[in-house]
């Protein structure tokens, strides 16, 4: 109790808020009211009334559609694939009206405890909700321990808190390690792994993965950099001077615009690394083949794509199910953002739906 009295004697250290030049903050680690949404709720509303996506929040997408798809019912049983921010985890728990439980899983250690911290304070306690540090490919070890579910989820998107933190590395637009590791703890960096790739393969992986029409180009001025002038790529700042020097030497027709081009070729250069380094396509077909076995008679899947490469995927595999008499009904036609969400979270945009029914 003396113990006690004393800490509470012990004056507060008060601590003052983030200093930043200018009349907005610019920095990810300056923006401490987006980054603190319970206390600054009136100004994290304001970013986003705008079509912004507040610093370490995650706006989650097609949730209406989501929930159509799945037709949830109070009692049954699921596993949202993708936990992130919570945003889908939350909206299908509401669906569950307090009968039933949600399985969520992400391998974003950092992430996946914020995330729960907020829903448990948020009243979703273990008796309706089970988060779990998981890969989405193991959910035929979840399935056969908890017994299949009648509804799953997967959104296959990277979330805004990765992509908006420079320590992450996910984006060209912030000086930060070029990372790129959804789980930080496992496997190695993107600079590691340019320095293992010949021009041959790193040219072959930026068509593969992002369909990157200079690939060639840009991956002969990487490995030139890393093996002939021996110097570094180890930021995403400096990846990203690596594209720019090399769509430089590039002739491009009178109505390319060189700065837009810099920005896709940026963007698709980042996101090949990502999906490269995480495996993403490996995780996506070993997923695929589980889904079916994980799905209760009569379970219903819904899968959000971001990219070409992604849909192809999930397309064939629920098409191929459908004719092996597995799944009863598969969508026909993707399914896609409205305008008016796409004009409230720009990171909509290339967003596609699918979903499938387990006969």
């Amino acid at each position: 109790m003396a113990e006690q009295r004393l800490q509470e004697q012990e004056p507060q250290v008060h601590k003052r808020r983030v200093r930043y030049k200018g009349k907005y903050p610019r920095k990810f680690s300056e923006k401490y009211k987006e980054l603190n949404p319970e206390k600054y709720g009136e100004a994290v509303s304001h970013v986003i009334s705008k079509g912004n996506t507040p610093a370490g929040m995650h706006i989650p997408i097609m949730v209406e559609e989501i929930l159509e798809v799945l037709h949830i019912q109070p009692g049954e049983q699921g596993f949202d694939g993708t936990l992130g921010y919570g945003g889908h985890t939350r909206a299908m728990l509401d669906k569950l009206q307090g009968q039933g439980h949600l399985y969520s899983g992400d391998v974003d250690a950092i992430e996946e405890a914020k995330t729960e911290a907020r829903l448990r304070a948020a009243g979703y306690g273990a008796d309706i909700w089970t988060p779990k540090l998981m890969n989405f490919a193991e959910i035929d070890k979840l399935a056969a321990e908890v017994g299949g579910f009648d509804f799953i989820l997967a959104d296959l998107g990277v979330s805004s808190m990765q992509i908006d933190n420079p320590e992450r590395g996910f984006s060209y637009k912030a000086e930060g390690p070029l990372d790129l590791r959804l789980n930080s703890q496992a496997g190695i960096s993107a600079a590691q792994r340019l320095k293992e790739l010949d021009k041959e393969s790193l040219a072959g992986m930026l068509v593969e993965n992002a369909d990157e029409p200079y690939a060639e180009e840009i991956a002969r001025q990487i490995y030139n950099t890393l093996h002939k002038k021996k110097k570094p790529i180890d930021t995403t700042t400096a990846l990203h001077e690596q594209i720019v020097e090399a769509l430089s030497k590039v002739k491009l027709p009178p109505e390319e615009d060189g700065k837009m081009l810099v920005k896709k070729s940026s963007a698709r250069v980042f996101q090949a690394l990502r999906i490269d380094v995480n495996h993403e396509y490996e995780v996506l077909y070993e997923f695929m083949e589980k889904l079916p076995e994980a799905l209760r008679t009569g379970g219903r899947a819904a899968i959000l794509t971001f990219h070409s490469g992604e849909d192809r995927i999930v397309k064939k595999a629920f098409q191929a199910f459908h004719r092996a008499g597995i799944y009863s009904d598969v969508a026909k036609e993707v399914i896609k953002p409205s305008r008016e969400e796409c004009f409230r979270n720009s990171r909509a945009h290339s967003t596609k739906l699918r979903w499938a029914i387990k006969a």
